[in-house]
């Protein structure tokens, strides 16, 4: 059995085969697996007394995809996805996750999933490679656990105990752990708080090679360059309810605003005739800074009202919206708000 609170082992029935390559014909003769769902939530509701912790939360995952749920501290995103996986009761909703349900299936529902806790503990005492070869003895096919160190750079540490380790290398060994029993579908919250930059890379990439061998993984994040760089798609959620679902770059298009046109101007310059410019929606001052948002194909006439106008913008620029400006624009603040 699992020490609490760390991740979860056991033995998929059928990932051989889906690793292997031999599971990749659609599994009704009508969709490919990409378009089936491993996760279906439909209004999940969890409180605690008056304190609404998930508002009707409703979201899909699909198989073999990387899904993000992004949002501050408190959003509710370790909530619902301990209701997911079984390890939280949930009052109202539906919940499926490879097909079972978490609340009465939840045992059987272990050994197919993976995850790594934000609040996981082992015993002191016990080793790094103790620990990953007693998960492996739990289960019935797990992988090599001698692979684990090595891919999320533990080598050095095999020997040490647990309470010798750093909180980033605490973190590594929790997320080596989730992957033990080849899961089917792993979840990771908050994967790299802790990591320095250099190691942020590197699970990025560890978490890129599970989906392309097939694994579908739920990443909880509060970072916007993890959301973006790693998710197919994201559900944002804020005060315990999913404000929007889609790709990180259909958020950017849907909410993000649009291109803008930047450039550094004298305050007192009179830029009144780019609102006649076709396509600009504002023309923005922040100190010297001025921006221009608009339809994104006025950022050339934009550019060409200025040097008709004499107006002299050397620094001129056009910037992308970001996960950050969707983020803003949905809620109002920042995620570290």
């Amino acid at each position: 059995m699992a020490p609490d609170g760390a991740a979860h082992s056991g033995a998929p029935g059928t990932i051989a085969t889906r690793l292997n390559g031999t599971d990749d014909k659609p599994d009704s003769g009508e969709r490919p697996l990409a378009d089936v769902a491993v996760i279906e939530v439909a209004d999940l509701r969890k409180s605690y007394g008056e304190l609404v912790a998930l508002d009707d939360v409703s979201f899909s995952v699909r198989r073999g995809e990387i899904f993000g749920l992004l949002g501050p501290n408190g959003a509710g995103k370790t909530t619902a996805v301990e209701c997911i996986q079984g390890l939280r009761p949930f009052d109202e909703g539906r919940v499926r996750v490879v097909d079972l349900d978490p609340q009465t299936q939840a045992d059987e529902l272990r050994l197919r999933i993976g995850c790594q806790l934000q609040q996981s503990a082992l015993p002191d005492n016990i080793r790094v490679g103790e620990a990953l070869q007693m998960f492996a003895s739990l289960c019935e096919a797990p992988v090599d656990w001698r692979r684990l160190v090595t891919d999320w750079g533990l080598e050095e540490k095999r020997d040490a105990r647990f309470h010798s380790l750093s909180g980033g290398q605490k973190q590594r060994l929790f997320v080596a752990l989730a992957l033990v029993n080849d899961p089917e579908v792993v979840f990771l919250d908050e994967m790299t708080t802790g990591l320095d930059p250099a190691a942020r890379r590197v699970a990025w990439q560890l978490v890129e090679d599970l989906r392309a061998r097939g694994t579908t993984v739920v990443l909880v994040t509060h970072f916007m360059d993890e959301a973006e760089r790693l998710c197919d798609h994201l559900a944002i959620m804020e005060r315990g309810r999913v404000i929007a679902v889609d790709t990180p770059s259909g958020l950017v298009a849907r909410h993000g605003g649009g291109r803008r046109a930047v450039f550094s101007c004298e305050r007192d310059t009179d830029l009144g005739f780019l609102r006649d410019v076709a396509g600009v929606r504002d023309v923005l001052w922040t100190g010297r800074r001025v921006e221009v948002p608009g339809d994104g194909r006025h950022v050339a006439r934009v550019a060409a009202a200025l040097v008709a106008n004499g107006v002299n913008a050397d620094d001129f620029r056009v910037e992308q919206p970001s996960l950050e400006d969707v983020f803003l624009q949905l809620t109002g603040h920042g995620l570290e708000e």
